[in-house]
């Protein structure tokens, strides 16, 4: 059986501060290949280099993975500000519209930390820039030193909607996640629905309403230790069933009508 294709969607980077590159986790990669079974791409995610259609008609579902850049602020109408840190202008010129027409077309996507802001902003959401500062709120980033494990530790739980797509994929409605984020849903975009939080009311879990296809998004990081994690497993499994759907020619029955 061919594996399906997904397209992980990559961030600029400069190695050694001055050869520039674009590059995906190796954990996103083992996810993909390890518990969906697909074929893990990495999309260099630049305008100047690839257009959205050839990506649609090249992989059958895409991971928009975490990223230290975050979406620039621009994108859902605010002004920026120190506070918003570090952008990737073309990764935002790529993932916003491929986000949309994913949606529309019912190809399956999946969203992780950045991606999951990414597929609120591209559906007309916004974003805090520091969820620490705001009253009430715990500080979601990881901690600043210490061993990988140590920054991917569990740190608190998150809870769904009874009855949601995540509770009935998870079969809990209560599971505990990491937690290596700074910025936040603020508003929800048209048609995202917030199915998970964290205790301080921090949006964890979203899915778009009345979305052909796959099209879960979270905020924490389900690709460390994705084949070992109870969380983590099913998400990419379920993810990368839909992929395979695709890659074999299942369309959604709204496409099939149209």
């Amino acid at each position: 059986m061919v594996r399906p294709v997904i397209g992980i969607i990559g961030n600029s980077y400069l190695i050694n501060d001055q050869y520039p590159a674009h590059a995906a986790g190796s954990m996103n990669c083992q996810a993909i290949a390890e518990v969906s079974r697909a074929v893990p791409v990495i999309v260099p995610s630049c305008p100047s280099l690839i257009e959205v259609q050839d990506l649609l008609d090249t992989c059958d579902g895409f991971l928009f993975t975490g990223g230290r850049p975050n979406v620039h602020p621009e994108e859902y109408g605010e002004a920026e500000t120190e506070a918003h840190g570090a952008f990737d202008r073309s990764r935002d010129r790529i993932a916003l519209p491929l986000i949309r027409a994913c949606i529309e077309r019912g190809q399956p996507i999946f969203g992780v930390c950045r991606g999951f802001q990414e597929v609120n902003v591209a559906m007309g959401g916004t974003l805090y820039p520091e969820i620490r500062d705001l009253p009430g709120r715990m500080n979601h980033r990881m901690p600043p030193d210490g061993t990988l494990e140590e920054k991917f530790e569990l740190r608190h739980a998150v809870t769904f909607t009874e009855g949601g797509p995540f509770h009935k994929l998870l079969g809990a409605r209560e599971v505990m996640t990491n937690t290596l984020h700074g910025q936040g849903i603020k508003a929800a975009g048209e048609r995202v629905v917030i199915d998970g939080f964290a205790p301080d009311g921090t949006p964890e879990a979203i899915y778009i309403k009345d979305a052909p296809g796959f099209s879960l998004s979270v905020q924490w990081h389900p690709e460390y230790r994705a084949a070992q994690d109870p969380v983590s497993r099913p998400l990419f499994k379920a993810f990368g069933e839909a992929a395979a759907q695709w890659a074999a020619g299942e369309r959604p029955q709204i496409l099939k009508s149209a």
